[in-house]
C-alpha cells in the first residue's frame, strides 16, 4: 500500500502537470494525438487485457466506456485509479509515466475514442 503523503504528492504533482499544460494543448490536434496514443497504450500495456478492447469490459475488468459522461470519475480519481490501482485492479505507478496515465485519459473520456491498428 502506498503511504498517504506519496499518494498525496502523486496528486498534486499529476495536477500540477495538468496546470501547467497551454489551454491549447487540450484542445485540436494536440487532444487528437492524445487520445491517438492513450489507444495505442491502452492496448500495448494490457488495460484491453483486462477492461476489453475499446474499454468495453471483460471477465477481469469493468466496462470503461462511461467514464467520459461519469462525473464522479474525475481525471484526478482516474489517475490515482491507474497509479495506485484499487479493488481488484493492480497498480501502474511503476510503468506508466505521468505524461501516459494523461494519454490514457484523453483517451478514456474522448468523445469518439480512436481505434489502433492491430497490435504486431
Amino acid at each position: 500500500m502506498i503511504p498517504r503523503t506519496k499518494l498525496i504528492g502523486l496528486v498534486l504533482l499529476t495536477l500540477f502537470i495538468l496546470a501547467a499544460l497551454p489551454a491549447y494543448a487540450l484542445i485540436g490536434s494536440k487532444a487528437k494525438a492524445a487520445e491517438q496514443a492513450g489507444a495505442f497504450l491502452f492496448r500495448d500495456k494490457g488495460c484491453a487485457h483486462c477492461h476489453g478492447a475499446g474499454g468495453t469490459g471483460g471477465k477481469k475488468g469493468p466496462d470503461l466506456t462511461g467514464l467520459r459522461k461519469d462525473k464522479l470519475w474525475t481525471p484526478v480519481k482516474i489517475t490515482g485509479q491507474i497509479l495506485n490501482g484499487g479493488q481488484k485492479m493492480p497498480p501502474f505507478s511503476d510503468s506508466l509515466t505521468d505524461v501516459e496515465v494523461a494519454q490514457l485519459i484523453a483517451y478514456l473520456r474522448a468523445k469518439h475514442r480512436p481505434v489502433p491498428p492491430p497490435a504486431n
